[in-house]
């Protein structure tokens, strides 16, 4: 993680030197479905009532900076997400006996992506067509977990179960964009660690996924 904390720094320095450089405020709304939940439509395994008995929204806000030269670019975000998800965690303990509670998530993280980008298709300061990527490092900033509704035939207690947040995670972040005049809209995928997971000793029962499709909305103030 170091390393790549100290190329992204380089990268930033570099970039700013006879760059444009652009700031602006954003805000956008998380998803919590990932690839596993849509590659499991295909199969029969997932479907339309799967996905609207998972689906729980998140929303995030925060600033980014953007160098530009040419047609490449570097923009890194501070952002500060929020929200909550509420729903049923189901496993069998060691007698085969079902075991079923509420889990509720409360979400605070803050992230910082620092991405690199290039535009396809670029009228200047009118419009333009991006791609980005880059790595994304994301800190823990006061969420927490209940369950609720615990209930179960077997040995296993709500007393039993521990509650796991990471302090942070290093994970990566890929998308596709566009601009126009001073506006600036995101589409793009998470690839990152599980923050939140619930274990029953050493094994993990529950984890929130973490790959999500994110919107985003922008402006560029200067």
């Amino acid at each position: 993680m170091k390393k790549m904390i100290s190329l992204a720094v380089l990268l930033l320095l570099i970039s700013f030197i006879n760059a444009q450089i652009s700031f602006g405020i954003k805000a956008g709304y998380n998803s919590s479905l990932g690839m596993t939940n849509l590659s499991s439509v295909s199969t029969g395994e997932y479907d339309l009532n799967s996905v609207k008995a998972e689906l729980t929204n998140g929303f995030h806000g925060g600033i980014f900076i953007r160098a530009e030269i040419d047609k490449l670019y570097i923009q890194p975000e501070l952002l500060y997400e929020f929200g909550e998800k509420n729903y049923t965690v189901s496993f069998q303990d060691l007698t085969n006996n079902e075991v079923q509670f509420d889990k509720i998530v409360t979400v605070r993280t803050i992230d910082v992506p620092i991405l690199v980008g290039y535009k396809i298709l670029d009228f200047k300061r009118e419009a333009n067509l991006r791609v980005f990527g880059g790595p994304k490092l994301r800190f823990d900033a006061g969420s927490s977990m209940n369950f609720n509704n615990f209930s179960t035939e077997g040995a296993v207690t709500k007393e039993d179960l521990t509650k796991d947040i990471k302090a942070a995670k290093l994970g990566l972040e890929a998308g596709i964009g566009i601009d126009v005049l001073m506006f600036t809209l995101d589409a793009r995928y998470n690839i990152i660690g599980d923050l939140y997971q619930t274990k029953l000793g050493d094994k993990i029962i529950s984890k929130i996924p973490a790959n999500t499709f994110v919107i985003s909305l922008g402006w560029k103030i200067f």
